[in-house]
């Protein structure tokens, strides 16, 4: 059974990037945001623009419009996930699938919000990408279109990291360089060779 590890982080610690050296190092990899940007392009847009209208273009969700629609509105952001996140469990599921179909002795489920959706208890063991608090604001005000006021939107939605680190079985500081994220994932990588997922617990 394959060993499934849940990555997950704050934005802007670098998730993206661990992510991408997981799969370098021969890792297949679940990324629940690309899962995301491709139903909002295809199976995903009719119910979001009946529960939005006025959001999708040309068939695809107009991401900064939606941001707008949600954006510190709880109640819309709930109508949001329940269309999006059954979706977005069904691409996983089938990315399990392969997996085991394949073979393969590790796979990474790589979520955002993986403990504040309760995911990681379908995970075998969580991955917490971190860095300082001043190296992540740095990275995220740096984006295009990014404010404080998103910002700190964002974070709100957000299990603090803090308490992210402690409900880890293995960190990752991306605040030194790629090399040293590289090492990191390659000694996880080593501590999870020949263990045997939990297959049973996944619902």
């Amino acid at each position: 059974m394959t060993f499934l590890l849940g990555l997950t982080g704050s934005i802007g610690m670098g998730k993206s990037t661990t992510s991408a050296v997981f799969r370098a190092e021969g890792v297949p990899v679940y990324d629940a945001d690309q899962a995301v940007h491709r139903l909002y392009g295809g199976a995903a847009a009719p119910a979001i623009e009946a529960a939005f209208p006025g959001v999708v273009i040309a068939g695809v969700v107009d991401r900064a419009r939606l941001s707008a629609a949600v954006l510190g509105r709880p109640e819309a952001l709930a109508r949001l996930e329940a269309i999006i996140h059954p979706l977005v469990r069904a691409e996983e599921q089938s990315f399990l699938a392969q997996c085991h179909r394949q073979g393969a002795a590790v796979a990474v489920l790589d979520i955002p919000l993986l403990f504040e959706t309760g995911g990681e208890t379908r995970c075998d063991a969580v991955v917490v990408v971190t860095a300082p608090a001043e190296v992540q604001r740095a990275r995220v005000l740096a984006r295009a279109g990014m404010t404080e006021d998103k910002l700190e939107a964002i974070l709100a939605r957000q299990m603090p990291d803090a308490q992210k680190r402690r409900r880890a079985h293995f960190l990752v500081d991306t605040s030194r360089s790629l090399l040293a994220a590289r090492r990191q994932v390659r000694s996880i990588l080593v501590a999870v060779a020949g263990r045997y997922g939990r297959g049973e617990r996944r619902g």
